[in-house]
């Protein structure tokens, strides 16, 4: 029940848009329907990335106080979980934002993921829509160069860098924050490497079509996480 769930609010819608966009947008090049759905997913999910983004500076902001409320009720969880929800709605922060967003998110994410492993076959064309005709060609070869049935090192590699300079971004980032808990910056920096640790794992195993879905993704989040810490700054 579950499965047929998300088949249908989720996978089924798009896959559909990846077929289109081949069709009508990307020149017959699957590898450029892939960016394009991949962005435009992005591009939807920005404004609960943003939010996501702000709680976190907010919290950050107010980590001073909160270790002050926990030093100062250390011995009394009840008077200290009572200051906290005071600070915390006082701030407009809601522990569980970052959680029920990121709930939000990885299905979409997820969805987007199985479809590109998959790719664009004849046996998942049963997932059409009956106004969406099915391509009567598949080329799997992208930009001239890249099978997107196969593992392309390159694609691993370059999601691979581009994994590291989101990381050092993030480390970055901690550094200049000094109310940020050390835990959080200790992480930033273990991050820094284990991302891209993980993607070449990974990506040495799946198809180029993954690869490429994970590089623009990840570039994505990239200028996108400038963006945010720019917005975010000018509105202090």
């Amino acid at each position: 029940m579950i499965s047929g769930f998300f088949r249908t609010v989720l996978s089924q819608p798009l896959f559909n848009a990846l077929v289109l966009l081949y069709e009508h947008a990307s020149f017959g090049d699957l590898g450029i329907a892939i960016i394009f759905l991949t962005v435009i997913v992005r591009i939807i999910l920005f404004p609960l990335f943003h939010k996501t983004a702000k709680h976190q500076k907010i919290a950050q902001k107010i980590q001073p106080e909160v270790k002050k409320i926990q030093e100062k009720h250390k011995n009394d969880r009840e008077a200290q979980t009572r200051e906290l929800m005071e600070l915390y709605k006082k701030n407009q922060v809601n522990p569980l934002t970052p959680i029920l967003l990121l709930v939000i998110q990885l299905p979409i994410l997820f969805a987007l993921y199985k479809i590109f492993i998959n790719g664009l076959s004849e046996g998942s064309f049963a997932l059409l829509y009956s106004f969406v005709p099915a391509p009567e060609t598949i080329s799997q070869l992208s930009f001239g160069v890249i099978q997107l049935n196969a593992v392309s090192i390159p694609i691993a590699i370059l999601a691979a860098a581009t994994q590291y300079i989101q990381g050092r971004l993030a480390m970055a980032r901690a550094k200049g924050q000094d109310a940020l808990p050390a835990q959080a910056r200790k992480m930033a920096k273990i991050s820094i490497y284990a991302g891209p640790t993980i993607a070449l794992l990974v990506l040495t195993r799946f198809p180029a079509a993954v690869g490429l879905y994970w590089l623009t993704s990840t570039v994505f989040s990239i200028i996108q996480q400038i963006i945010v810490n720019k917005s975010v700054h000018e509105e202090k």
